[in-house]
């Protein structure tokens, strides 16, 4: 099955550089190539690619709300965000919009196929390091305090599912969360995937913030 991915960014050196690493993969070919947001999201409407590779600082419509109108328009798409800064806090809005995650442009080409690969297989993008680092430097501007709505989802999810979804919010691993609640791997994995299938996300990370926003993890505690 060969991977289809779009490539927008406003640099047309990058996107000559990522279509060049691209083309020498059996398993993967460039769609199109986008200059800005508007294009890009045109272009992912007609094209249906499996990956999306999005600079997120691009003119006009800049590419925060084009992963937002992607991912509603082409939901099968995933969405990787470009950036310079790994706490580029553009890159973190652009991964509430829906993205699965995000590369730095300054990467190695074998991490920028994995991640393509991982993405188009289903999986997030962004270990369980970088996303306790991202939500320690936005913690601040994740409201706290007072009594919130929580989402009514949440009350699809068991009481073990719950806890899992509780330390996926933490930012552990897999085999973190395994460790933690006396669990086999295997049978988080599994109960991961129930999760996301309930509460209706996208990946993991989706769940992180999904947790935080409802308060499952006090976004003031480390």
């Amino acid at each position: 099955m060969t991977i289809r991915i779009l490539i927008a960014d406003d640099e047309a050196l990058l996107r000559m550089a990522f279509s060049t690493v691209l083309e020498t993969q059996p398993d993967m070919a460039p769609a199109g190539e986008a200059a800005d947001g508007v294009q890009a999201v045109r272009l992912a409407r007609d094209l249906r690619p499996d990956v999306v590779l999005m600079d997120v600082r691009m003119p006009g419509t800049d590419g925060i709300e084009a992963t937002r109108q992607v991912v509603r328009i082409s939901p099968r798409s995933r969405v990787l965000i470009l950036t310079t800064f790994d706490l580029d806090e553009y890159a973190f809005t652009a991964l509430r919009a829906g993205a699965s995650g995000f590369l730095l442009k300054n990467t190695r080409p074998e991490e920028l196929l994995h991640a393509i690969r991982s993405v188009a297989a289903g999986d997030a993008v962004v270990s369980p390091r970088i996303t306790r680092r991202l939500l320690e430097n936005f913690r601040p501007h994740i409201p706290d305090g007072g009594n919130i709505d929580r989402d009514e989802r949440l009350n699809r999810l068991s009481s073990r599912e719950r806890e899992v979804l509780v330390q996926v919010g933490r930012g552990l691993s897999n085999t973190e969360i395994a460790a933690t609640l006396h669990l086999a791997e295997a049978t988080v994995k599994s109960h991961l995937g129930r999760i996301l299938q309930k509460l209706e996300l996208r990946d993991r990370i989706q769940a992180v913030i999904f947790a935080y926003e409802n308060r499952l993890i006090d976004p003031r505690t480390p």
